[in-house]
């Protein structure tokens, strides 16, 4: 059974950071890009970030650019999303997503490119 589950989610004061994670099962991770999306109360779903199967390709949207990272680790079937320097504006539910694809070294942030969801981590930037 493939699932997804996000963690690492929480309350944080702005200008910190967060570190999100993505773990994978029940399907062949190293053969799947993931993506990050995020969706605020009362706001449309955003593509986040993205990371190539192979790791070697990252996207990012431009209101994360230069402050969240995204990595993986494929033996530990796990993507990584650090946020730093968060702002209030980031505060929304965060989902990651699986695309299957035999590309190694190409990634959207395209929502409907994305085969399979996680549950959600909430992440509020609050003082």
């Amino acid at each position: 059974q493939l699932q997804l589950v996000e963690s690492g989610g929480g309350l944080v004061q702005p200008g910190g950071s967060l570190r999100l994670s993505c773990a994978a099962s029940g399907f062949t991770f190293d053969y799947y890009a993931i993506g990050w999306f995020r969706q605020a109360p009362g706001e449309e779903r955003e593509g986040v970030s993205c990371i190539s199967s192979s790791g070697g390709v990252t996207n990012y949207v431009d209101s994360v650019k230069g402050r969240f990272t995204i990595s993986r680790d494929n033996a530990k079937n796990t993507v990584y999303l650090q946020m730093n320097s968060l702002k209030p504006e980031d505060t929304a539910i965060y989902y990651c997503a699986a695309q299957e694809t035999t590309v190694q070294a190409m990634c959207v942030i395209r929502a409907r490119r994305y085969d399979y969801w996680g549950q959600g981590t909430q992440v509020t930037v609050s003082s």
